[in-house]
């Protein structure tokens, strides 16, 4: 089941709808809760993340609905943010990680989710609401869309020994083959994980030793990356970086020598959650989307395009084993127990950014 196979077929069915000007088909199976979606019509503005949704699911929303969907891309939280602080943002819908809810949350700038109007809001897994339960209470603002852990992905061609710490990230052995994700929080998260601390800290001291042991590193480290890692690891051009879960599965998809692990030490496991701006123009559609994204068998396929864990238990009864039985994309417990979500750290943030800054030129 190889991803490229899944992308080229896209491609050719999105060639031939705009050539035939056709819709996607539906029938009698395609909606797992019932066809809910009356006419709309308008816009929704949609910010998200690049690849994190099955075009032909925003296709069959727009011929549900009447709604046209604008789909805008972003590569960060943080230029999620600027969008969202400006005065004129156009955005009714986004796709923010759990921090960056909690920074927003408290800025006062998202407006409760009307729940009468989420009636899929029920195929939530209670486990994934308990957790983002810790940024946003009561899920009141927001309601999970994907998660994963943040682990290594390492080349068995090029590793013979087990991968069960960070530790491994600075074995001298592996010189010019370490891949670190360029990021704040994840980098310096890691490292503070292996030192023993949490990824929240708020001490000045365990940022500091996490920083030297990361400009230590710098002889070691080939260099930084971020969605750029997966064709680095697919290529053999590395034996190990630190990545995301989601991306660390499609990659060991293209290339079986690849596997993935979440050190014994933990790491971070993150959410990223819908939510409505207060500044959202078209509040009826942002609402159905949320809706329709989670009925069971749309999240189904949603989650078999992009690869990334979905929180929707009732996707999981629907998936492929291939999904279900793979740890990197369903990690058991036990994985789950050692890892701690991003809180926002409001003023101490200055402290990780001036670390980082330090790390950064020492590369």
């Amino acid at each position: 089941m190889k991803r490229i196979l899944s992308l080229v077929l896209a491609l050719i069915l999105v060639t031939a709808f705009a050539a035939c000007n056709t819709t996607v088909e539906v029938d009698e199976n395609t909606f797992a809760d019932g066809d809910q979606y009356e006419y709309i019509g308008g816009e929704l503005n949609v910010l998200n993340w690049g690849e994190y949704i099955d075009p032909e699911l925003i296709e069959l929303f727009e011929q549900e609905t009447g709604v046209k969907v604008n789909y805008i891309e972003l590569t960060s939280n943080e230029e999620m943010l600027i969008k969202l602080r400006s005065s004129d943002s156009p955005y009714d819908l986004c796709f923010p990680s759990d921090y960056i809810i909690e920074q927003m949350i408290r800025e006062d700038m998202l407006q409760p989710l009307d729940y009468s109007k989420i009636p899929n809001a029920k195929n939530i897994d209670p486990k994934m609401i308990e957790i983002t339960n810790g940024f946003d209470p009561g899920n009141k603002y927001s309601l999970p869309y994907m998660w994963g852990t943040v682990g290594i992905l390492y080349n068995t061609t090029m590793v013979d020994e087990p991968v069960d710490s960070w530790g491994i990230l600075w074995d001298e052995k592996y010189a010019g083959q370490v891949w670190m994700y360029d990021s704040l929080r994840d980098s310096i998260g890691i490292t503070l994980k292996y030192l023993g601390y949490e990824m929240n800290t708020r001490s000045e001291d365990e940022i500091a030793q996490a920083r030297d042991l990361l400009i230590q590193q710098a002889p070691i480290r080939k260099g930084w990356g971020t969605d750029d890692l997966r064709a680095t690891m697919e290529n053999g051009k590395g034996a190990m970086c630190v990545i995301y879960s989601g991306d660390a599965f499609c990659s060991m998809d293209e290339n079986e020598d690849l596997a993935y692990a979440v050190p014994k030490e933990g790491s971070n496991v993150w959410f990223d959650n819908v939510i409505i701006p207060k500044t959202a123009k078209n509040v009826e559609a942002a609402h159905a989307f949320i809706n329709f994204l989670n009925d069971g068998n749309l999240a189904a396929r949603n989650t078999e395009y992009i690869y990334y864990s979905t929180p929707n238990k009732a996707a999981m009864d629907r998936l492929d084993p291939y999904f279900t039985e793979s740890e990197t994309y369903n990690p058991p417990q036990d994985v789950l127990d050692r890892c701690e979500v991003f809180h926002d750290l409001g003023d101490f943030i200055d402290v990780f950014t001036k670390a980082w800054s330090a790390i950064k030129s020492a590369n």
